[in-house]
């Protein structure tokens, strides 16, 4: 029988109690590694790592403040002594609307949420990798980074930020064996789908939606899981600094 793809890693999964990042967390304990299960949301993490057992642990974090983001990482090394993989997967929108409906509160929101978490994170991982040698780095940017559509702009163009500077910490990082990809999902039935959609959430607006992906459904958190998993593992040790489409052929 094959070996765990991830046999003896530690990650650190952000956004993971529910979603995309509740699947990555998931995939990651079934294929051997410890997980820290980060959210906003104790409770949702909690019930995330309890459902994972004792591979797991949640932590309570606000990933747009350096100080938790710091309080994650010195958690994760105390609990697991090393960190491998880091899943910067939290993320945030607005409500799909003309772009000059979006009010500056909620744009600097936006970029706080999916960019400049990023940057904090950052500062506080490739240190403790670099000092081990290596690791990983999966930043969850977008299709709408990619193939942009009109209703998203401001979210559009914060996906964009994590497509590009996953690239450009992708060539800075090498030296290191610090390897950084991006996972570009399509929608999904996520806690920010009416928000995506900005439409109420009726079969007759998902067939609008799933028309537009050509394999005809939404994107599933098994689907970003099963990506997250190969590109954290040693099989993709060549692999850096990829946009990955998890999108049904959304963006051809």
């Amino acid at each position: 029988m094959a070996g765990k793809q991830l046999e003896g890693k530690v990650a650190i999964v952000t956004g993971s109690g529910s979603g995309f990042g509740e699947g990555v967390a998931k995939s990651y304990a079934q294929e051997g590694a410890k997980v820290i299960v980060a959210d906003i949301n104790l409770a949702a993490a909690e019930r995330v790592a309890h459902e994972i057992g004792h591979s797991a642990l949640a932590v309570q974090v606000d990933i747009t403040k350096a100080a938790d983001v710091q309080n994650m990482v010195t958690k994760t090394l105390e609990a697991f002594k090393r960190l491998d993989i880091i899943v910067n997967n939290a993320g945030t929108t607005h409500k799909n609307q003309p772009m000059l409906d979006v009010d500056e509160k909620t744009f600097d929101r936006v970029f706080e949420v999916n960019v400049k978490s990023i940057f904090l994170i950052s500062k506080a991982v490739v240190p403790v990798m670099r000092k081990q040698g290596g690791g990983v780095i999966l930043n969850v940017g977008s299709t709408a980074g990619i193939r942009p559509r009109p209703g998203l702009t401001w979210y559009n163009a914060s996906k964009g930020a994590v497509n590009l500077l996953s690239r450009s910490m992708a060539i800075e990082l090498a030296p290191d064996k610090i390897r950084v990809n991006a996972i570009c999902p399509v929608m999904g039935i996520t806690g920010l789908f009416e928000a995506f959609m900005g439409l109420p959430d009726t079969p007759e607006n998902r067939a609008k939606f799933v028309s537009t992906i050509p394999m005809g459904r939404f994107c599933q958190p098994s689907d970003v899981a099963a990506v997250a998993t190969f590109l954290a593992s040693d099989a993709a040790e060549f692999l850096t600094g990829v946009e990955f489409p998890v999108d049904g052929g959304r963006t051809i």
